[in-house]
């Protein structure tokens, strides 16, 4: 993954692109190793999640629109241009560098 300064952070990373997959997301989880990846998305929910989570939400080039920091029992406004959503533990984001204008690369192991 590629944040500001040309930074790279290589991290696990699980993609959900089905309906049920999206659905779930990180609801029932403690913890997170590296991130999820939920696509299409424009919008999320901390409804019933056990942490709080950083959410970067991405065009459909993988741009880092914005990024914001959710606690538990919240709804994210849907962002216009977001195609995907970037979840992660809360301060992962900023420790990997992705912040808005950043570009975020997958890449298949």
């Amino acid at each position: 993954m590629h944040g500001d300064g040309g930074r790279v952070a290589s991290l696990p990373l699980e993609v959900a692109t089905s309906y049920r997959a999206r659905t779930k997301g990180l609801l029932g989880r403690d913890e997170l190793d590296g991130a999820i990846l939920l696509s299409p998305a424009s919008g999320i929910h901390t409804f019933r999640m056990r942490m709080a989570i950083d959410v970067a939400y991405l065009d459909r080039r993988l741009n880092v629109i914005a990024v914001r920091t959710m606690p538990p029992g919240r709804l994210g406004r849907p962002r216009l241009r977001a195609r995907h959503v970037l979840e992660a533990e809360a301060g992962a984001m900023a420790a990997w560098g992705v912040r808005a204008g950043a570009r975020v690369t997958v890449e298949v192991a």
